[in-house]
C-alpha cells in the first residue's frame, strides 16, 4: 500500500514570520548574511562561504560569465549552465577567473589591418570599449597599438578605416613589464592618469590588461566574493553522462565549486557522479547535489559525499513537472523537512550539510522565510532573469521592456540531461517553459534592494545572523483572508487601479 503524506504540501506564500525583540543593536547596518555554502565540521568554519545567501540558478537564461561576475561583486555565486558544449562552459569559468584578477586577458583585439567597422562590431558584441592591437589580432600577439572611444568618431571616419590609421601607437603607450605586482600597476595608473596599462612580456606580446576601473570597483564593492588570489569565485553546473570529461575541465579552469543540475537527485546517478569526485579529487573538490524533497533523499546524499544539497521541485516559475509527472512538494514543505534532516545528520556525524533551497521564491520576504525554515542560502531563476546581467534579450512588448526567460526542460533549452532517468538521450516531453518576464534594470541596485528587506525583516524578529534566525524565528500560517489583508485592501490607487 501506498505512503501516505497527511501534512499538507505548503508553499512560502501560506507563511509569516512573527516579530520577536529587538534590541538597539538590532538594526540593519549590524546584520551579517554571511553564510556556509560547502559542508563543514562542527566547530569548525566552512572553506567556502557566500557573503549573501543568494546563488543564480544553472540555467542558460540565467548564469553565464555576465552573471557570475555581477553577483560576485555583490558577494553571491553563480552557477556556470552546463547544458552547453565543455569548452564554451570553460571559457566563461575562465573569463571570470581572469576578470577580477587584477590582470585581465583581454577578450577584444584586433589586428592593424582590420578597420573601424570591425572595432564598432567588437563593441557591440563584447561591449568592451578598449581594443588591443597584436600583430595576430590574438589575446597574446605582439602589442602594436590600443584603441578607445576616444581614438575614433564614427560621425567622421569611414567604416573601411584601417585600425593602424587610427589607434593609439604602441610608441606612445605606458606599459608594464610581466611580472609587475598590482599594487606597482595601480601606482602606474595613477601616476599617468590611464584608465588601462598594457602588461608585456620581454618580446613584446601582450599578457594582461589592469584596469582603473577594477581599482575602483574594488574599493565600491568590499563585499564581494573573491579568493586568495583575489579572483571572483565561480560555481558550474554538470551532469550524470558526460562528467568524466566536464569535471576535469571545470577543474583545471578554476571553477570553486561545482553541482550536479538535476530535476531529481534522489537517484543512483547521483551517488556515482559523487563517488567518482571523492575517489579522484577527495575533498579538495566541492560538489552539491538535489533536488531532493524531503529528509530520506538528503540523508541520501549527504552519506553520498554532496557538499550540500539542493531542494525543491516542480516550484519554479518555469517548471511544470508537477503538472507535467505530478511529483514534487510544496517548497517550504520541503525546506522545512529536509531542514530538519540537516540538523539530525550533523548531531549523529557532526557535520554540517548546508540546504540550498532552489525555486518557489516570489516576493523578496520569501527569501527570509526560506533562511529561517533552515535554508543557508537560496538559489534563484527569474528573480537574476529580469536583470541587465542576464545572458537573455531585452525586447519590447506593447511598450513594456521584458526580458526572455525559459526554463531547462523547455522545448528551446532541450536540457535532456537535466531530467535523465538513463534513457535515451533526448528530451522526451517538456518540464519547462518558454517565457517573458518584466525588466528590471540592474543587478546591483535591485539585489541592493532586496537584501535590505532581509536585513530589516531578520532585526524584526530580533536576529543579526542567519543562523540566528533559524534558531529563534517564529512563523505562522495564515488564511486566505488573512493574505488579502496583508497587502493593499479597500482603497483606490492613486494610478486608478481599484484595490478590493
Amino acid at each position: 500500500m501506498a505512503n501516505y503524506t497527511h501534512e499538507p504540501s505548503r508553499t512560502f506564500g501560506e507563511y509569516l514570520l512573527i516579530p520577536g525583540y529587538s534590541s538597539k543593536d538590532c538594526v540593519p547596518d549590524n546584520v551579517n548574511l554571511k553564510t556556509p555554502l560547502v559542508r563543514f565540521k562542527k566547530g569548525e568554519i566552512a572553506p567556502l562561504s557566500l557573503n549573501i545567501p543568494l546563488v543564480s540558478a544553472i540555467m542558460q537564461s540565467v548564469s553565464d560569465d555576465n552573471m557570475a561576475i555581477a553577483l560576485a561583486k555583490e558577494g553571491g555565486l553563480s552557477f556556470i549552465y552546463g547544458s552547453q558544449p565543455i569548452e564554451s562552459q570553460v571559457k566563461m569559468v575562465t573569463r571570470v577567473k581572469n576578470h577580477r584578477a587584477g590582470f585581465v586577458v583581454s577578450d577584444s583585439n584586433v589586428s592593424p589591418d582590420d578597420t573601424l567597422r570591425d572595432i564598432l562590431a567588437l563593441k557591440e558584441r563584447t561591449g568592451h570599449s578598449t581594443v588591443a592591437v597584436t600583430a595576430d589580432g590574438s589575446p597574446t600577439g605582439r602589442l602594436l597599438g590600443i584603441v578607445t572611444s576616444r581614438d575614433y568618431r564614427v560621425s567622421r571616419m569611414s567604416p573601411d578605416l584601417k585600425v593602424s590609421e587610427f589607434m593609439t601607437k604602441f610608441a606612445d603607450l605606458f606599459c608594464a613589464k610581466d611580472g609587475v605586482t598590482l599594487s606597482e600597476a595601480n601606482d602606474i595608473i595613477w601616476e599617468h592618469k590611464l584608465n588601462c596599462l598594457p602588461v608585456i612580456d620581454s618580446e613584446q606580446n601582450l599578457v594582461s590588461l589592469v584596469f582603473r576601473k577594477d581599482y575602483t570597483a574594488h574599493k565600491e564593492n568590499d563585499n564581494e566574493l573573491i579568493d586568495a588570489s583575489k579572483r571572483f569565485r565561480v560555481g558550474a553546473g554538470v551532469n550524470t553522462r558526460d562528467y568524466t570529461e566536464r569535471i576535469p575541465a571545470l577543474i583545471e579552469a578554476g571553477a570553486d565549486v561545482l553541482c550536479i543540475d538535476s530535476s531529481d537527485g534522489f537517484t543512483e546517478w547521483q551517488k556515482i557522479v559523487l563517488e567518482y569526485v571523492r575517489q579522484n579529487y577527495g575533498d579538495q573538490v566541492k560538489i552539491g547535489a538535489g533536488n531532493v524533497v524531503d529528509g530520506d533523499g538528503f540523508r541520501f546524499l549527504a552519506d553520498a559525499g554532496a557538499d550540500f544539497v539542493k531542494v525543491g521541485i516542480g516550484g519554479g516559475a518555469i517548471c511544470i513537472t508537477r503538472e507535467q509527472k505530478g511529483i514534487g512538494r510544496g517548497q517550504a514543505t520541503a525546506v522545512m523537512d529536509v531542514a530538519k534532516a540537516r540538523d539530525a545528520f550533523l548531531e549523529k556525524t557532526g557535520v554540517y550539510v548546508p540546504v540550498c533551497s532552489d525555486g518557489g521564491i516570489v516576493q523578496d520576504y520569501h527569501i527570509t522565510l526560506a533562511l529561517a525554515m533552515g535554508a543557508d542560502f537560496v538559489m534563484l531563476g527569474r528573480y537574476f532573469a529580469r536583470f541587465d546581467e542576464s545572458p537573455t534579450k531585452k525586447i519590447n512588448v506593447r511598450g513594456n521592456y521584458m526580458k526572455e526567460y525559459w526554463g531547462e526542460g523547455s522545448a528551446r533549452a532541450r536540457n535532456w540531461q537535466r531530467y535523465d532517468l538513463g534513457g535515451e538521450q533526448k528530451l522526451s516531453f517538456e518540464e519547462g517553459v518558454d517565457s517573458l518576464v518584466p525588466y528590471a534594470g540592474s543587478l546591483k541596485d535591485n539585489v541592493n534592494l532586496t537584501l535590505e528587506k532581509v536585513r530589516s525583516t531578520m532585526c524584526n524578529c530580533g536576529c543579526l545572523t542567519i543562523a540566528e534566525l533559524q534558531k529563534n524565528a517564529r512563523i505562522t500560517l495564515v488564511s486566505s483572508t488573512s493574505i488579502v489583508e496583508g497587502g493593499a485592501h479597500d482603497v483606490m490607487l492613486k494610478d486608478n487601479q481599484q484595490v478590493s
